[in-house]
């Protein structure tokens, strides 16, 4: 392996503490202030939206559909890495309790495991049970989240970076990180461009194609899942996982593909659906 340049950004985790700060003996880690960032951006960016084109969702809709969200998505993505992740799952269903305790043998550490996939599951039911209680059509408002969520998901990644989690895989090139005195892609930052700013883009340039009401939330899928997909070829697998295909292939590249490969079918079907009512 080439020599790398002895510099700060390479040698970024030596010194940066992911702890920002302690209330009194409980530690606030940076990741947890991005998310909470991510979670307030999301609803702003909805926001703006909302008032920009003028759509029939007031702002107490969207701050009490914020509540159903938040919760649905802390649910979904927290019992989906129990689910789809965890080596101790059997464990977690014998003793469902503890998916949430944040503390392992008295001390504090947080609740540590979230899942993308299972966070949207979360979404999707909070949102049907939202839609269905307040009267409010389901494409609307998800086509919403799908202009709101991407640039949000952005704050999400960095808050990953900060946390030294999610590494990337070993590599030479020079704007690598030491993990652990290991050169790896900064794999979280290409995840915030590509599954952040490429996802906003492509769901941002396709509202002028629009054919039918929930159509920008399965473009935000497709494009999630291929991006995601191509981000996590520099992206570590899940140690209790491993590669699962080839020595390459991740298990969340599996469910990117598989989501992108849902979502283009749901398109299919509501395209045609749509094309028939008109007729």
């Amino acid at each position: 392996m080439p020599t790398i340049s002895n510099n700060s950004w390479n040698h970024i985790y030596d010194t940066f503490n992911p702890v920002a700060f302690h209330i009194f003996s409980l530690p606030v880690h940076w990741y947890g202030m991005f998310y909470v960032l991510a979670l307030l951006s999301a609803l702003y960016i909805g926001k703006y939206f909302i008032k920009r084109d003028k759509l029939e969702i007031s702002g107490n809709q969207i701050d009490m559909y914020f509540v159903y969200v938040e919760i649905g998505v802390i649910l979904g993505a927290r019992l989906g890495y129990v689910l789809f992740y965890d080596t101790q799952t059997l464990y977690y269903l014998g003793h469902p309790w503890q998916i949430f305790n944040p503390f392992v043998n008295g001390e504090f550490i947080g609740i540590r495991g979230m899942s993308y996939h299972g966070a949207v599951i979360g979404f999707v039911l909070a949102t049907y049970l939202y839609c269905k209680k307040h009267k409010i059509a389901f494409g609307k408002i998800i086509d919403l989240v799908a202009l709101s969520v991407p640039l949000a998901f952005v704050f999400g990644r960095i808050g990953n970076f900060l946390n030294q989690e999610l590494i990337g895989r070993v590599t030479d090139v020079s704007w690598g990180i030491y993990v652990d005195g290991v050169l790896r892609h900064p794999s979280q930052l290409y995840e915030a461009i590509l599954e952040g700013f490429g996802v906003f883009l492509v769901v941002y340039a396709y509202r002028k194609f629009q054919k039918f009401s929930g159509e920008l939330i399965l473009v935000y899928a497709v494009s999630y899942g291929i991006f995601r997909f191509l981000a996590e070829i520099y992206r570590a697998p899940d140690v209790q996982i491993g590669y699962i295909c080839c020595d390459t292939i991740t298990f969340g590249q599996v469910l990117s593909l598989g989501m992108s490969l849902v979502s283009a079918i749901a398109w299919i079907y509501f395209y045609v659906q749509s094309k028939k009512i008109k007729i």
